[in-house]
């Protein structure tokens, strides 16, 4: 829901808000460029600006804690005011600490063009911008703020005779007069102006009366085609009374509300952003393990090759890459191998794919279930704290955790490596560097944990968890071998070769550099550095 702004509505307005607010000690300011809202956080009132062209209204609501992203600016209200027959509304802040301002915050009520800026010194320098508008008069930080065009119209302290008014009236045709008037004459906006020209001499009195003042105000919502119009003065019988602008403004905001029209006051947009990206790794997460569920291979039919391997063992020459069998129903078969395998290793290579297969089959449903349910949570979180119905601690403790540079353990140093969790549930530990390289891999990690480094480049060392004999589900091998990458110069390749083998065959010889080791029965994959990993994988340290 929008209204439409006129001069007099912004005068009155600033007037109320002036006297409302007057002292009122501000603690903190939040500028929401992804939602166009401003709030004011009062010791005993948050004052929301809600600024989008689709929805430009104020509302004053209960007291609002603060979160630690906004702009802690402690200071007083001086005074708010609008300057004459202009759409902007100005709130002048003294600060509570000597050097630091004044202050302006400037609210912008221009067309669809809303904005809010705040501004320091008496040079005006903008501060702080809600949006920076195109056109002519750009709104940079740092520079002087320029405020718009004044609109130059006559009458504007009301000093207007009544032959100016009637001479317009006299010489434009009845169909046209509404538009000159609001061409010509301060205060008159769309709203009013067809209200005035039935008769000049009791329309140029009415103007008259709002232009210098003299006319009590009348808060009051008028029915327009646009909906509910909150307004200081009753232009019409079916105007219906309210107590104040304020209480108007709200009346009509509540009449024409849509779905997503709520106001998320105690929720600030990092965190709104925390949990869309929570949000974004959750969804990612489901469609990652699906495709794996739906992409795995036959189990029965990697069994088949390994059996056929076995069975045509002398039919198989050394050193091959693939050969050619006849299966037992007498159809010919290529087999891929492993030119460094003898038949039966290769055999059993197939054994165990068949075997990792029914793995997956096992757990993945599991996973995508529990994947499905996270995802379904933080959506209604998400849709909750953007309705304004959780609170901000509620919303940071059902995040999930996040890998921090630096973070602790609850009993002290910081961890030498960063903690990440691949599709299949695999706890992934990363290096944080050279010299921690070597503690995760001797001190953090236990003898068949796979072992893994970019080949030939400085980068971190790798750890995935994995207590079994055999090896670990290829896409959780592929996962961490990106993980790798990323974190080696090799991250900008556009594919990476990286070695992995057992930890327990890495080795430290003496007097060698930090995080410099030797590895036997090595083996190599070539990835792909997805730095999109860091982000989707990343969780806590782990127990």
């Amino acid at each position: 829901m929008t209204i439409r702004w006129d001069s007099l509505l912004v005068r009155e307005l600033a007037q109320e808000l002036d006297r409302d607010l007057r002292g009122a000690r501000l603690r903190a300011l939040r500028l929401d460029g992804r939602t166009r809202d401003a709030l004011l956080f009062f010791r005993d009132r948050t004052v929301v600006w809600r600024l989008h062209p689709n929805r430009g209204y104020v509302l004053v609501e209960g007291v609002v804690e603060p979160e630690p992203e906004d702009l802690r600016l402690r200071a007083k209200v001086r005074q708010v005011r609008a300057p004459s027959d202009e759409r902007v509304l100005i709130a002048e802040l003294a600060p509570e600490r000597s050097g630091d301002g004044p202050f302006e915050l400037v609210i912008e009520l221009l067309g669809n063009r809303l904005n809010a800026i705040v501004t320091q010194g008496v040079d005006r320098r903008v501060r702080h911008s809600l949006l920076t508008p195109g056109g002519g008069r750009p709104v940079q930080v740092g520079h002087p703020y320029v405020p718009p065009t004044p609109t130059g119209r006559q009458g504007v302290d009301g000093s207007l005779t009544p032959g100016a008014w009637s001479g317009v009236l006299d010489v434009v045709p009845p169909p046209d007069r509404a538009k000159e008037l609001v061409r010509a004459f301060a205060w008159v906006s769309p709203i009013v102006a067809d209200t005035l020209t039935d008769d000049a001499d009791l329309g140029f009195e009415r103007w008259r009366g709002w232009a210098d003042g003299s006319t009590p105000v009348e808060p009051c919502i008028l029915a327009s085609p646009k909906g509910p119009q909150p307004y200081p003065y009753r232009v019409s019988d079916e105007a219906q009374p309210a107590p104040s602008l304020i209480e108007a403004i709200r009346t009509a905001a509540e009449a024409a509300s849509v779905e997503d029209d709520a106001v998320a006051l105690g929720v600030g947009p990092a965190l709104l952003a925390r949990i869309e990206e929570a949000l974004h790794r959750a969804q990612r997460r489901v469609v990652r393990l699906t495709a794996e569920l739906d992409g795995r291979e036959d189990p029965a039919e990697a069994r088949a090759v390994g059996d056929l391997i076995l069975a045509r063992y002398g039919e198989i020459p050394a050193g091959s890459e693939s050969v050619t069998l006849v299966d037992f129903e007498g159809r010919p078969v290529e087999v891929r191998l492993d030119p460094t395998q003898q038949p039966h290793e290769n055999a059993n290579r197939y054994y165990a794919r068949a075997s990792r297969s029914e793995r997956a089959a096992e757990r993945l449903p599991d996973l995508i279930r529990r994947a499905e349910e996270e995802r379904a949570r933080l959506t209604e979180l998400d849709r909750r704290a953007r309705a304004g119905d959780v609170e901000a601690d509620e919303v940071r403790k059902a995040l999930p955790a996040r890998a921090e540079k630096g973070r602790k353990q609850p009993d002290g140093p910081s961890l030498p490596y960063r903690a990440f969790r691949s599709s299949g549930g695999l706890e992934i530990r990363v290096g944080r560097g050279a010299k921690h390289n070597d503690e995760l891999t001797f001190r953090h990690s236990a003898p068949n944990d796979v072992w893994l480094h970019a080949r030939h480049t400085a980068g971190a060392h790798v750890i995935l968890r994995w207590p079994h004999s055999d090896n670990p589900p290829a896409r959780d091998l592929e996962q961490a071998a990106a993980l790798a990458a990323v974190h080696s110069k090799a991250r900008t390749s556009g594919s990476a070769p990286v070695d992995w083998t057992r930890r327990k065959y890495v080795r430290k010889p003496r007097g060698s550099a930090p995080g410099s080791v030797l590895a036997d029965r090595v083996q190599t994959v070539f990835v792909e550095p997805d730095e999109a990993l860091v982000d989707e994988l990343a969780v806590g340290p782990l127990s």
